[in-house]
């Protein structure tokens, strides 16, 4: 639709100026008089045809009139040469009634084909080309406010921003950014600017710590191309405030974490030390009177069905003291700590479980094997009591420079799209809680999950704990992340 309307706007352009001639512009006027001066000397001629050398052509005045209809049309396009031409045919009829064919009305009519045609060609094209000229115009008047418009932006923006060339070579910056980087930016390459590592081309969302101790995110765009060469925009977003944030919330998160293993590690303890104690002494006790003489059979019976239970007891208080913390995850590492937790769902029979490790075990840092046990336990934890899951396999990748955990399941699994609330979050706190250990570990962790088939939980935890910021000198620009 609005193509369509700006396709009909010149011609409606074109006839308001056809029935709009310019009849303020004195030169129109000396036109249309020397259009009368020469309709004039061809009414005496025509009229005095022996006062005129016989070799002069009849109807060259007629021919004469192209001269002012063209320029009429060069001055003012096909508004002027078509008010040139109505005004030269009024003033010619008289001329086509002369008796006796003596105003040549035949060599007239076609004089006057002649110049009609040459009014319209002359003025169509005058006018396509005045119309193409104020487009132009137009076009550059707006460019020239983009720019206007995008230079007091540029120089008012409150973050830094430069420009660079094709070749990295700072071309302009704003206040902000000569404030931040130097006086002295403009002419220096980006590469110096920033880092000599740093690649232009995959500047784009990187966050950078520079002199001024604030963190930035950088933002690159290309910018239109014009008459020059490619440029390319660099703002820097400070972002400082916001990683503090983050670093608080992540430090928060670290210290909840160690809270919640310090209290599994004193539960565990104590649970080991007194109650499971105890029911062994109990159970101890109940044999030894279940053995004493003369216990009538009833009773022995009885004392023994009590020893049993305690010893049940016992065996219970043991099982959640491990889960709470395994103690083969300090003594013989993860491996080892992972095949006892497969044994003991095993020997409660609810579903099958395989481990299987690949590549060379080898002791990690106490953090990351502790960080990789939680996942897995919590991903087969969530698999037997949500998901009815009956089989399930543990597998452990050491790789090169980092541990690979994936964990799946045949249980009923979950839509992934419906456990996400309205408000963004996960209902499960299993799941932010395996992904917050493998981010603060600096790893990742995904969740893939299929109602009706079952579930896959991926780890990638580095051996090495990745710092999640550096620190850096006042004056040099280091990358953070």
């Amino acid at each position: 639709m609005t193509t369509s309307t700006d396709a009909r706007l010149p011609h409606r352009s074109i006839l308001e100026r056809i029935v709009r001639p310019p009849v303020t512009d004195l030169p129109f006027w000396i036109i249309q008089a020397t259009v009368l001066v020469i309709v004039g000397v061809h009414y005496f001629v025509d009229l005095h045809p022996t006062l005129i050398n016989q070799s002069l052509p009849t109807g060259v005045p007629v021919a004469v009139l192209v001269i002012p209809i063209g320029y009429a049309a060069l001055r003012y396009g096909l508004a002027g040469s078509a008010a040139t031409t109505l005004w030269t045919l009024l003033l010619w009829l008289p001329d086509l009634m002369l008796p006796h064919d003596e105003g040549h009305a035949g060599d007239d009519l076609v004089n006057f084909a002649i110049i009609i045609l040459v009014a319209v060609i002359f003025g169509r094209r005058i006018e396509t080309e005045r119309l193409t000229q104020q487009r132009i115009d137009a076009a550059a008047a707006r460019t020239l406010a983009i720019e206007a418009g995008y230079r007091r932006l540029f120089e008012s923006n409150r973050s830094p921003i430069v420009v660079i060339d094709e070749h990295g070579v700072v071309g302009d910056a704003n206040p902000a950014a000569a404030t931040l980087l130097g006086a002295a930016v403009v002419g220096r390459s980006i590469s110096s600017v920033l880092d000599d590592e740093l690649d232009i081309s995959s500047l784009s969302g990187r966050v950078l710590s520079l002199g001024d101790s604030h963190d930035y995110r950088l933002d690159v765009v290309t910018l239109p191309v014009d008459s020059t060469a490619p440029r390319r925009q660099i703002t820097f977003e400070d972002i400082t405030e916001e990683r503090n944030e983050e670093r608080r919330a992540r430090q928060f998160a670290q210290q909840v974490i160690q809270v919640e293993e310090d209290q599994r590690r004193r539960l565990a303890r104590e649970l080991h030390d007194e109650p499971l104690q105890l029911f062994l002494h109990l159970a101890r006790r109940l044999e030894t009177l279940g053995n004493t003489g003369g216990v009538p059979t009833a009773v022995a019976t009885g004392l023994a069905e009590t020893r049993n239970q305690a010893l049940d007891a016992a065996a219970r208080l043991r099982s959640l003291a491990r889960d709470l913390r395994p103690p083969a995850l300090d003594q013989l590492g993860l491996v080892a700590a992972l095949s006892s937790l497969v044994a003991d769902i095993d020997d409660e029979g609810a579903a099958t479980t395989h481990l299987n490790v690949q590549g060379a075990p080898t002791r990690l840092s106490s953090d990351v094997e502790l960080g990789a046990f939680r996942i897995v336990q919590e991903s087969l934890r969530n698999a037997q009591r949500h998901a009815n899951a009956h089989h399930l396999r543990v597998n452990v990748e050491f790789l090169d420079e980092a541990l690979h955990v994936t964990v799946v399941d045949d249980g009923t699994g979950f839509d992934q799209r419906r456990a996400i609330r309205s408000d963004g979050e996960t209902p499960s706190l299993g799941i932010v809680g395996m992904r917050e250990r493998a981010r603060l570990l600096g790893g990742a962790l995904t969740v893939q999950s299929t109602a009706g088939v079952g579930t896959v939980v991926e780890a990638t935890l580095p051996f090495e704990i990745r710092p999640h910021a550096t620190a850096v000198g006042a004056g040099s620009p280091s990358r953070v992340s």
